[in-house]
């Protein structure tokens, strides 16, 4: 009798097993059972692995079988065989869009040939990182804020130092800082880094009221303290509206500042960067927020190209592995070398000085 005939006489159904398999210990014996033979299937399909019955449970002894289907594989969405694939294949994309991120956002235009002028491309970074604030601050709930439809001042209006002056005080001014407002700043810094961290927040919160100072760094300041729980209950919601606050309050500084024609940006600008890369934490990491990969690629991105050399190292890890936006290796040296060079290394990353992702050994081939 040929091999092939014995496998089918015994799937026609031998009543005496060939094999009996037993499971032992010291103190018990279990007889394991052969799988039931698959219906319905072709016997030229002998090696193929079958579909099992999801309410019974397969024997840890039977390897030579695949954990699951292939059918199985491709129907079943809690599938992990099933993830795995589609990660392999990159069926499972992230959305192309963000709505925190505004579709029309404009190319940044770096001129071809000569030197780069540093200062207009800087400017148009700025102006990006006001559009990135604005459209986020449509998406949250400015933190006690009432909607008085009052005209945003105009750039004269706008006070640095002392507040104090002959003539009494104008509602409509928008106080950047003031002596006095400074040296609460510092005094919440003194206060936290002596470990008195509840008073330190307690003042922060004073200087962050929309209704009071409404001081932009102080809103960030006081956006990470709930945010981390420093001094305070926890509260990541709440720390996302005071970030999106000061990067809105900011963000009008800095527009008008552009729009009288400073390149280098107004008084705000530091707070305005600041924002930006906390807001990008935010994003990455769903603190207080949905994950959006987009939106924090964006505004890592935006915070680097003003600055920031923490958010070189953080946009330059997006491009290296395509979290909200494609791989480019090539463009993650770049930010990587930029951080670099700026004094924020990263041990190890010796690979971005090599010729291929170079620009200057690029131009010389």
């Amino acid at each position: 009798m040929g091999l092939r005939d014995k496998f089918r006489k015994k799937e026609e159904g031998s009543s005496t097993p060939d094999f009996t398999f037993v499971r032992s210990d010291t103190h018990s014996a279990e007889v394991i059972q052969p799988p039931g033979e698959p219906t319905g299937v072709d016997s030229g399909m002998y090696l193929s692995p079958g579909a099992q019955s999801p309410q019974k449970s397969r024997r840890s002894l039977d390897v030579f079988r695949s954990n699951r289907s292939r059918s199985a594989s491709a129907s079943s969405n809690q599938s992990g065989g099933h993830k795995r694939l589609s990660q392999r294949l990159h069926l499972s994309r992230s959305p192309a869009s963000s709505e925190i991120v505004p579709q029309d956002l404009p190319e940044i235009v770096v001129p071809d040939g000569g030197v780069e002028d540093k200062e207009g491309t800087e400017s148009q970074w700025e102006k990006r990182a006001t559009l990135l604030a604005r459209e986020n601050e449509k998406h949250r709930s400015r933190p006690g804020t009432p909607d008085h439809g009052s005209t945003p001042p105009t750039l004269p209006q706008l006070r640095l130092g002392d507040a104090s002056g002959d003539e009494g005080p104008d509602p409509r001014v928008k106080v950047v800082s003031s002596k006095a407002i400074d040296e609460d700043i510092q005094e919440a810094i003194r206060l936290h880094e002596a470990g008195k961290l509840e008073e330190s927040t307690a003042l922060f919160g004073r200087l962050a009221d929309p209704k009071g100072a409404n001081n932009p760094l102080s809103q960030v300041l006081y956006g990470l303290a709930l945010r981390h729980g420093w001094g305070c209950q926890p509260n990541t919601a709440a720390a996302v509206n005071y970030l999106s606050a000061a990067a809105s309050n900011a963000a009008e500084i800095e527009q008008m500042a552009l729009q009288a024609g400073l390149k280098k940006g107004g008084a705000a600008k530091g707070e305005l960067v600041l924002a930006i890369f906390e807001l990008a934490n935010c994003f990455r990491h769903g603190w207080g927020i949905a994950k959006d990969p987009i939106a924090a690629k964006q505004y890592y991105e935006t915070a680097a190209n003003l600055g920031d050399t923490d958010a070189m190292n953080e946009v330059a890890w997006c491009y290296l592995e395509g979290f909200g936006t494609k791989k480019d290796k090539f463009t993650a040296a770049k930010y990587y070398r930029k951080a670099e060079e700026n004094g924020n290394k990263i041990i190890g990353n010796t690979w971005i000085w090599k010729d291929k992702y170079n620009p200057e050994s690029q131009k010389k081939k």
